[in-house]
């Protein structure tokens, strides 16, 4: 165990979440005189009240794993890759992805690079893409809303897209905590034409459950109501920080474009645009 790593992490995630000591220890149903002394290195937890703690305090699998390691004790959460997951859970992404059809969905890492997208949001998003040779792999969605060179120049009133997708990542990253999420914020606030005054989370922002989308190319018109779906107690790193997102029309002129996009010929044999896999 690490004296000292412990007992930081345990004050550093009781100070996120705006608890005094006390109210942890009601919380978690502790005595305050014992967390006291966890958090001064002078007890040592058991694995059961790492657990239990870290779970009260709402820490991501991941942050629960490193409170763990710190404590003594081996992870308890797996972290399997994208490719070596539960044959079952493999079988239900490619199955919401299948029936989602003719309607895009993708299916994002925590930093929002796209490890899964279903044949419309592959074809009909590849409408979208302003220079096909700027496309770089693994894409991550941020890029592609972000970069002039993508899908950028054909988003709808962009500013208000790209200021919501923002201020959720601000707000992701406060809650969870999570180093990787740093790094994703700076390169979307690096991109052109992004405000300075969108470096600091701006709380008087709405946060809404959803997203609208919409994208023009001409004669080509669609938009989207975008909804987040993420795995409910998934116990595992890599299905923690899954999101899955699924587009529904706004209108009856997007489900007749994405209907067409679907029954185009040459549509099944087109190479994949977006993720890894697709179905």
């Amino acid at each position: 165990m690490n004296d000292t790593l412990f007992p930081a992490l345990l004050r550093y995630w009781r100070g996120r979440r705006g608890l005094s000591q006390l109210a942890l220890a009601l919380e978690a149903d502790v005595s305050a005189r014992h967390l006291s002394f966890l958090e001064s290195g002078r007890a040592r937890p058991s694995e059961e009240m790492v657990l239990r703690l870290f779970s009260v305090l709402a820490a991501p699998l991941r942050e629960q794993n490193q409170a763990l390691a710190a404590a003594g004790f081996a992870p308890r959460f797996a972290e399997p890759g994208l490719d070596a997951m539960a044959p079952e859970v493999d079988q239900a992404l490619n199955q919401m992805m299948a029936q989602h059809e003719p309607f895009p969905l993708t299916v994002l890492s925590l930093d929002g690079t796209v490890v899964r997208s279903n044949r419309a949001a592959q074809t009909l998003f590849g409408a979208f893409i302003a220079k096909p040779e700027a496309l770089r792999q693994p894409l991550d969605m941020y890029s592609l809303l972000f970069d002039e060179q993508l899908m950028r120049p054909f988003v709808v009133d962009w500013e208000s897209l790209a200021r919501s997708m923002v201020a959720r990542l601000h707000r992701e990253r406060l809650q969870r905590g999570d180093a990787k999420l740093g790094p994703v914020l700076e390169r979307v606030l690096s991109f052109p034409d992004v405000p300075r005054a969108w470096r600091q989370p701006d709380f008087s922002t709405e946060a809404h459950p959803t997203l609208r989308v919409r994208l023009e190319r001409g004669e080509l018109r669609v938009g989207f109501l975008v909804t987040v779906t993420v795995f409910s107690a998934p116990q595992q790193v890599t299905l923690d920080e899954l999101r899955i997102e699924s587009c529904f029309p706004l209108d009856e002129a997007t489900r007749e474009a994405c209907e067409r996009f679907a029954r185009a010929p040459g549509t099944r044999k087109r190479p994949p645009l977006v993720g890894s896999r697709g179905v």
